[in-house]
């Protein structure tokens, strides 16, 4: 069986995929397909069903629900992982003159933007583009505001931006859960013994990586472009953690009061699918 498996270029999704589309696991019979597409990309691709596997934004998961489920390995969840909101300026008061400030954002459907609405429902100026733009778009000032996801947390403070607020403490504060980023969802056209055999061999693969860190160090590099090294090993140390090899009670727990905020926020409908893999 082949199946298309949808994954981000960044360290965490190549780290933890590695050992599964290189044949250091066993995958039972079944070949993955890699799609490699920024994260917005893959929450469009998701909306049309293309892909049979993928990662994707909790908050994209949050309005298909009734088209996949969601397996407990693969996740990107945790304390201290969330987007930041940055300007070329400091700026006080943010509250008052988010309204008339220009954001740039990495997707509509991306988790980043729903904290950013949680937080600041007036701020309806956004500009999409891809996340890796967003820190030069600010400095040739043609945003007033960036969101910022994944490795730029690690970069924006050396190229003298400065941070707003941290979104992901923000929902920790006022949640007290875990922040889910993006989980790997499943279409709920296979059967529950084909879901299971996938969800099998993703937590052996995320366990292969974490048991060997180097193992995957060339697939990550081929992919991280121009990444420093540095920068490549913080990433994974931040978003690859126990919630990925298995999201447990509390992952699980964080991933429903999201989706239970998307519908009390009237972002999305009550759902009356399951959520999670049995």
């Amino acid at each position: 069986m082949e199946l298309h498996l949808g994954f981000s270029p960044c360290p965490n999704d190549t780290f933890i995929f590695d050992a599964m589309l290189h044949g250091k696991i066993d995958t039972e019979g079944i070949t993955f397909i890699p799609v490699i597409e920024d994260v917005e990309t893959l929450n469009q691709k998701a909306l049309q069903q293309e892909l049979a596997i993928t990662k994707l934004s909790y908050h994209a998961f949050a309005h298909l629900v009734d088209k996949y489920i969601l397996l407990d390995a693969g996740s990107a969840l945790g304390f201290g992982v969330g987007p930041l909101l940055i300007s070329k300026n400091k700026i006080e008061n943010i509250e008052d003159k988010i309204a008339n400030l220009k954001i740039g954002i990495p997707g509509k459907l991306t988790t980043a933007n729903f904290l950013l609405n949680i937080a600041f429902p007036q701020a309806q100026q956004k500009v999409e583009m891809v996340f890796s733009e967003i820190e030069n778009a600010l400095i040739n000032e043609e945003i007033d505001l960036g969101l910022i996801i994944h490795e730029n947390r690690f970069t924006y403070a050396a190229k003298g931006l400065h941070k707003v607020i941290d979104l992901g403490s923000f929902w920790e504060q006022k949640t007290g859960s875990a922040i889910p980023l993006g989980g790997i969802v499943m279409s709920r056209k296979y059967d529950k013994q084909t879901l299971d055999k996938v969800n099998r061999i993703m937590a052996s693969s995320v366990e292969f990586a974490m048991k060997n860190p180097l193992s995957s160090a060339s697939f990550v590099k081929q992919h991280a472009q121009e990444m420093e090294e540095s920068v490549m090993v913080k990433h994974i140390q931040l978003y690859v953690n126990k919630y990925s090899l298995n999201l447990g009670v509390e992952g699980r727990k964080a991933v429903s009061t999201l989706l239970d905020s998307a519908v009390a926020q009237g972002l999305i409908l009550p759902f009356t699918y399951p959520i999670f893999i049995d």
